[in-house]
């Protein structure tokens, strides 16, 4: 029940020039929501095209040139876009430019995830979808692919299989990796590496790296509660916070690699770092590589991914997934 005096026009969530959330549910977004087509790039030669999942998922796939060159199979990763789980798409101008880019210099097969956004659909819609989209590219993996798409089917090497995203989507990208170790993946996929771009994970401690900006660090906190609000158990749940007691051993995640990608003013530096030491300090049993942006805040590749930090964070990643 709304407060006394509340309307339902009260604003109950708002991030200047991005998004408005209203008591009533009606959103307003400002950012992020401007579709791109899929199509040939003509900067980079890769190629797009969208595949409908189920009535709720649906994934975009980049095709680099490389895959017409003759010289074998490419290294896939599954991607999923941040946004702190309400903003932007996998058809977003923005992902869309950023995914092309990477797919040429990484010479992979990439699978950009379109899954339902906060807070029309709650956490954990976010990782329900991600998980069917995943589940989706993992069948391919045994030559028999649900619906079968020929892209994963005849240019994809799945033993090169990576997961990736940025902030949110290292967020949802890490959580796969734990449910694929609990659950497996269809197809006897698995899982290689896992790209971690300035991963949005919350405590109920503060960190150093908060002061940096801390309205936004602020925004960041209120803007998980909006978007788990019926089943957020606050900022120590796992879902936000994979070092919380209770959270599943880190030791699970299925992986054997692990690139974190960080900037140095980012206000969720120190998160990431703490993440990177509960890793060392667990179980798991593979190898951890961090990658640090001097000078450079949150998601900075994102505003220009041809300067030299982005290109040089684009690099760490390329040469991650042709392991």
């Amino acid at each position: 029940m709304a407060a006394s005096g509340a309307t339902d026009d009260e604003v109950v969530f708002e991030a200047a020039h991005l998004i408005r959330i209203f008591r009533s549910g009606r959103v307003e977004r400002y950012c992020g929501s401007d579709p791109s087509p899929a199509s040939t790039y003509a900067g980079t030669g890769v190629a797009s095209k969208d595949r409908a999942i189920s009535p709720d998922v649906a994934v975009r796939l980049y095709l680099p040139p490389a895959a017409k060159d003759g010289g074998g199979r490419l290294p896939v990763l599954v991607y999923f876009h941040g946004g702190g789980f309400c903003l932007l798409s996998a058809f977003n101008a923005i992902i869309h430019g950023y995914l092309n880019s990477l797919a040429a210099r990484a010479r992979a097969v990439v699978v950009s995830v379109e899954y339902r956004l906060a807070p029309e659909h709650p956490i954990p819609a976010a990782y329900e979808d991600s998980w069917r989209a995943l589940c989706w590219a993992a069948s391919h993996a045994s030559g028999a692919g649900e619906g079968e798409e020929a892209w994963l089917a005849d240019h994809a090497d799945f033993s090169r299989l990576s997961l990736g995203g940025e902030s949110a989507g290292a967020n949802i990208a890490h959580h796969m990796a734990m449910r694929a170790g609990a659950e497996g993946l269809p197809g006897g996929a698995r899982i290689s590496g896992v790209v971690l771009v300035h991963p949005y994970f919350l405590s109920d401690a503060k960190v150093p790296s908060e002061e940096s900006n801390p309205a936004m660090a602020d925004n960041l906190v209120r803007m998980w509660a909006v978007v788990s609000p019926a089943t957020t158990t606050g900022l120590d749940d796992p879902w936000i916070n994979p070092l919380a007691g209770g959270a599943p051993a880190l030791a699970g995640l299925a992986c054997g690699r692990v690139l974190v990608c960080l900037a140095e003013e980012d206000v969720l530096r120190d998160r990431g770092r703490a993440y990177c030491e509960g890793l060392r300090a667990s179980a798991w049993a593979g190898e951890l590589e961090i990658v640090e942006a001097a000078r450079q805040g949150h998601c900075f590749h994102l505003s220009d991914f041809t300067s030299g930090d982005a290109v040089r964070q684009d690099e760490a990643i390329a040469r991650f997934l042709n392991l």
